[in-house]
């Protein structure tokens, strides 16, 4: 059975700089993505029911590249980076490869957004 949180609005799920051993799949609610930038966090996303949380730092093991918490009520499942590295086992080699490919690519395009 997979363990679920419950956030409140306003609430942080992940603040940026964080390390990272777990990603989300957002059953409900809708939560935001913040960048800081000075000591001010600007919107840079929203995330809807169905979508993954987390994901770039759980695939490469960076820090969390930015903030994200709960703009309504919101029940997230933990899916911990034990069940990746399971999965990833019985995975073609190249497989993995995609995945670190797509993430780096991923954290290179974060890097250039403009706040």
């Amino acid at each position: 059975m997979s363990e679920t949180i419950r956030l409140l609005p306003n609430e942080y799920l992940v603040r940026e700089g964080e390390e990272s051993t777990e990603m989300y799949y957002l059953q409900s609610g809708t939560l935001a993505v913040f960048k800081r930038k000075g000591d001010q966090e600007h919107q840079i996303g929203t995330i809807i029911s169905g979508e993954l949380v987390g994901e770039m730092s759980f695939l490469d093991k960076n820090p969390r590249s930015a903030s994200v918490k709960a703009m309504s009520e919101s029940v997230l499942v933990v899916i911990p980076v034990d069940k990746l590295e399971h999965t990833l086992e019985t995975m073609p080699k190249w497989f993995a490869a995609l995945l670190n490919t797509l993430t780096e690519r991923l954290r290179k395009a974060n890097a250039r957004i403009r706040i």
